[in-house]
């Protein structure tokens, strides 16, 4: 069950501030609230703290930053939140929007002064959607880094985090959460606990919830972390939790097939191509990467290969995980149309044929527009598929992070933050815009910490 009554003989352990989860965003809920004076025990299923975070290129975007401003870069939360909203159409709440938008340059420079993470925009490329350039990430681009140096600030500032401790219950009187139940190696345990915040993402790994909720996309290779099994939203359901935009994901167009390597975005935005095993552009590869992973895995055999040059190349390279698929050979390289042709094994003519049409500076036959300089020798490929990363559907929340119930008001102590809450990403795939996981993942669970241990200090003014 995984909603149960208190336990009658007591809890194996009581903690002020319970987190469920140790990616992103229960690291930062974590440092938030012991910012805030609280006292913390964050749990995570996996060996160590990973989550869908290390996967990812570690981006995250936010408006109004100093590091915008010493790149010379004009933005505000006001642009920021109109750019989150057009690529949505529109389909989210406007009120989290503003507060996601409102609140993330703080976050960041948060992040940067009190635990010394060395964020920097990226300046050489635009991301489809964004109307400034507000991706921030730390050196390497990858989100092993932002895990690590996340965890490191935890571990200095004395917050406890227990791994290989699967949440699977919550212990439940009235409209509070009382604790969890927990499965470890050496079996059952039980932990008390003032508030809740679930920071354990969505369900891309459960797939019966996938295949219920998302069905176009239950074929795509899986590149989230796998214990995202939907367990916020199983508990939201038995509670009575308002749930919102179960059909929301994020996909990715362009991994490496068969190495299984994320391949940066930027390959395209500079001007590179996806074509088919036929050797022909099949769609607007400018709308963005999250819709890339459908019109993708519609062409023969679900792969499409990734045509760019030299040049683009040299751009991708500030990304880890593009230097990963050229050690691993994921990156072919050419000197002739003809030398491409035969490294990817597509048809000469055909592949001649797109590349020399493409448009140096104007609107294709797709609708995309090129403005950047033309394809030249030496020339790079790399076959891809798509790829299902994380769904942006979830527990609705209110502007402190409370989980919102079906039948009006909130949880008084129970928070959800990341993947485990409703995201901006509208209800589909074409709504997300490149770092609305990251986003929804720092700022509300900055905002889920600092609301849960202003909690405990109302309880306990004198401490």
């Amino acid at each position: 069950m995984p909603v149960l009554p208190p336990p009658s003989t007591g809890f194996d352990l009581d903690v002020p501030i319970l987190i469920v989860g140790a990616g992103a965003c229960g690291l930062v809920a974590a440092l938030s609230a012991t910012d805030a004076g609280a006292e913390v025990l964050v749990v995570e299923a996996d060996a160590a703290p990973s989550g869908s975070t290390a996967l990812s290129a570690g981006l995250i975007p936010a408006a109004g930053t100093r590091f915008q401003i010493d790149a010379g870069i004009d933005d505000n939360a006001r642009l920021f939140a109109q750019d989150i909203q057009k690529k949505a159409k529109g389909e989210n709440p406007q009120a989290l929007v503003d507060l996601l938008a409102d609140r993330s340059g703080d976050v960041i420079e948060w992040l940067a002064d009190r635990f010394d993470l060395p964020f920097s925009v990226v300046t050489d490329f635009d991301y489809p959607g964004h109307s400034r350039r507000r991706m921030h990430g730390l050196p390497t681009r990858a989100g092993r880094e932002l895990v690590d140096r996340l965890r490191s600030a935890c571990e200095a500032q004395g917050i406890d985090i227990i791994c290989n401790r699967r949440a699977t219950s919550l212990f439940v009187e009235g409209d509070r959460i009382l604790g969890i139940q927990l499965e470890s190696p050496t079996g059952t345990e039980t932990l008390g606990c003032s508030a809740l915040i679930l920071a354990c993402n969505g369900f891309g790994g459960n797939r019966d919830m996938v295949r219920e909720y998302m069905p176009e996309i239950e074929n795509a290779v899986w590149f989230g972390h796998d214990f995202n099994q939907g367990d916020a939203v199983t508990w939201g359901d038995a509670l009575g939790a308002e749930t919102l935009h179960l059909s929301a994901y994020q996909g990715h167009g362009n991994v490496a097939h068969p190495q299984g390597i994320l391949i940066t975005w930027a390959v395209i935005t500079q001007g590179g191509v996806q074509v088919n095993l036929r050797g022909g552009r099949f769609w607007d590869e400018s709308q963005g990467y999250s819709e890339a992973a459908r019109a993708v895995l519609a062409q023969p055999d679900s792969v499409a290969w990734t045509i760019f040059d030299s040049r683009i190349a040299a751009i991708a390279r500030q990304f880890q995980d593009f230097k990963d698929a050229e050690a691993v050979g994921a990156i072919r390289t050419a000197e002739t149309l003809a030398d491409l042709a035969n490294v990817t094994n597509l048809p000469e003519d055909a592949l001649a044929t797109t590349l020399n049409a493409l448009p140096t500076d104007g609107e294709d036959v797709f609708g995309r527009q090129f403005s950047a300089p033309p394809l030249r020798s030496p020339y790079c490929a790399v076959k891809v598929t798509g790829a299902l990363f994380h769904t942006q559907g979830g527990l609705k929340i209110d502007d402190t992070a409370r989980v919102i119930r079906k039948s009006g008001g909130v949880f008084p102590n129970l928070f959800a933050a990341g993947g485990a809450a409703v995201g901006v990403s509208g209800s589909g795939d074409s709504g997300y815009l490149s770092g609305n996981g990251l986003l929804a993942a720092t700022v509300l669970g900055h905002i889920a910490g600092a609301e849960a241990a202003y909690d405990m200090k109302k309880e306990m003014p004198n401490a």
